[in-house]
């Protein structure tokens, strides 16, 4: 019964409150998850941290592209997950405005650092602002430019790569960075259903279709192992062996 009358409130506060990001999000978005669901996890999920919150805010007040955040609960994911690695080298593939970045650089080790590339000067300059304010700020190096050209010129060995920039590139992305992961590396791919429009039968639209060819060409391959966690818009985790 307890359960019941949380998921009765949570639908209230869903429809009423505008600063419930997630139902604002999925106004726009195909619902995909329960917003009930979503609202129950991310009750019983520690807390964004002030600054988090913030860039939240900010970006859902201020971008339109306000979808493209990975929130409360993906980031906490993202921040758990790098926690487990302690990696000594992240690599994040679509900065957007510096959300995720902080997630993962939570979990680096103390010698650590997190590289960035952002295609959008404007957002890179957001991103920037939030990060100096943060404890990591010379621990995340910021590339602005087209990441094609710029993965190539990182001499690192990378124990973790998140891919969150333009669909069509997926493949490309994962090329250029799987020899540069280290051996149990993991590479993280989100938007993985695009929405519910990679799931469709026949999908369409260039994005939707660039998400499905990347997730057949991983599913083919034999030098990773792989899970989608269906959180969001679709998480895939991928282990180089």
């Amino acid at each position: 019964m307890q359960l019941v009358s949380y998921q009765i409130h949570s639908r209230s506060e869903l429809h009423s409150k505008k600063e419930n990001h997630f139902y604002l999000r999925e106004n726009f978005l195909m619902e995909l998850i329960n917003p009930e669901v979503q609202s129950y996890a991310e009750h019983f999920s520690s807390k964004e941290d002030e600054l988090l919150q913030e860039i939240n805010e900010w970006t859902l007040k201020n971008h339109t592209g306000y979808n493209m955040l990975s929130g409360h609960l993906q980031g906490k994911v993202l921040e758990m997950i790098s926690w487990m690695v302690r990696p000594r080298r992240i690599l994040e593939i679509g900065t957007f405005t510096g959300y995720s970045a902080l997630c993962l650089a939570k979990g680096l080790a103390v010698d650590g650092q997190l590289h960035t590339i952002e295609l959008r000067n404007d957002d890179a300059k957001t991103a920037r602002a939030f990060f100096d304010r943060s404890s990591f700020s010379s621990q995340i190096i910021l590339h602005t430019g087209n990441a094609l050209s710029i993965i190539p010129e990182l001499d690192e060995t990378w124990d973790l790569v998140f891919i969150d920039a333009d669909k069509p590139g997926y493949i490309e992305y994962f090329n250029l960075v799987l020899s540069k992961v280290r051996q149990n590396g993991f590479i993280l791919a989100d938007n993985i259903f695009f929405h519910g429009e990679a799931i469709e039968q026949d999908p369409r639209g260039k994005n939707a279709i660039a998400i499905r060819q990347f997730s057949e060409f991983i599913n083919g391959r034999k030098d990773i192992e792989k899970v989608i966690l269906t959180l969001r818009d679709g998480l895939c985790i991928i282990r180089k062996l």
